[in-house]
């Protein structure tokens, strides 16, 4: 028999929809800014406005794909997918984090070799355009900074990246209003990369115990297994696990050996008690086998 405690596995929409909103509105104000860095870079002669430029065209794509991961994560459950679409915003977080990835080993690629042998743009255009960025992508990361989904984190990153890439612009821009030292500008963009490098390591560490399953870091196995086996009637705790599927929402299974035959009350009550214990440790969902005095484990492989 299965004990099936479950925590708010409804169909919520709202916090799902409410970051999707927001990634929505970063999506539709960084692609159109992205159309004016590039027809900006042209008529600035700026090697450095072209490559934030084509580093945003990357960055719309991460925002799209995240728009819609984030609105799918909120679906609830079907045949295929029976936990949901939670997983997918995690998903999308990995695809964003490897987007960043990717274009931040293109901006070393276009920043280094301009170290070596730079070259002047119009610095006044330069001075415009990095005002606007600073403002549009400041706006955009904003929306995204006070939520709690690490899909929308990772998005916010790519927003943070293009923020300071326009701050230093900007100084490097003002400065080369007044002083003929056009290196400035790549080296900064060199530093400016390396710093969001080791953000998406940061991700990228976080993320990974999720795909492979690991026990959540807020989370103590060895402390949830402790209160079932102090609970009365319960002999013995095994094959306990828990996962996480997004980051957030805990999943916890196990199976209790009894020391009785109980009666239905005595059943009832061991259930309650771990119901109690679901929600002190906020678990989002749990199932739970309960075994009975000399009942074989159904995990066990019988011999051949």
């Amino acid at each position: 028999m299965t004990a099936h405690h479950d925590h708010d596995h409804g169909h919520h929409h709202g916090p799902h929809h409410h970051a999707a909103g927001n990634i929505r509105t970063a999506f539709f104000l960084n692609l159109g800014f992205t159309v004016v860095e590039i027809v900006g870079g042209f008529l600035t002669n700026s090697t450095a406005i072209l490559a934030d430029a084509a580093h945003d065209l990357g960055d719309c794509f991460a925002l799209g794909q995240a728009w819609y991961f984030e609105r799918l994560s909120g679906e609830k459950g079907n045949a295929r997918y029976t936990y949901g679409y939670k997983r997918f915003s995690t998903f999308g977080a990995l695809v964003s984090t490897v987007l960043l990835l990717l274009s931040s080993v293109f901006i070393l690629s276009k920043a280094v070799p301009r170290i070596l042998e730079p070259t002047r743009p119009d610095a006044g255009g330069m001075v415009m355009l990095a005002i606007v960025g600073v403002a549009v992508n400041g706006m955009a990361m904003m929306r995204l900074s006070k939520e709690k989904g690490m899909n929308t984190r990772v998005v916010a990153l790519h927003l943070l990246e293009d923020v300071l890439g326009w701050v230093a612009v900007l100084v490097v821009s003002v400065v080369l209003l007044f002083v003929d030292f056009p290196a400035l500008d790549p080296i900064l963009a060199v530093l400016i990369t390396l710093y969001i490098l080791s953000n998406v390591v940061r991700n990228l560490k976080s993320m990974l115990p999720i795909f492979l399953q690991a026990v959540p870091d807020d989370v103590s196995l060895d402390t949830i297994v402790h209160e079932i086996e102090g609970m009365a009637r319960v002999r013995a705790v095994h094959h306990a696990h828990i996962w996480s599927l997004d980051g957030e929402h805990n999943v916890f299974t196990a199976h209790l050996e009894l020391d009785c035959q109980p009666l239905p009350e005595v059943y009832a009550s061991v259930k309650d008690e771990m119901r109690a214990i679901v929600r002190r440790h906020g678990l989002y969902h749990s199932t739970v086998e309960i075994e009975f005095s000399g009942e074989a484990c159904r995990n066990v492989l019988p011999p051949r």
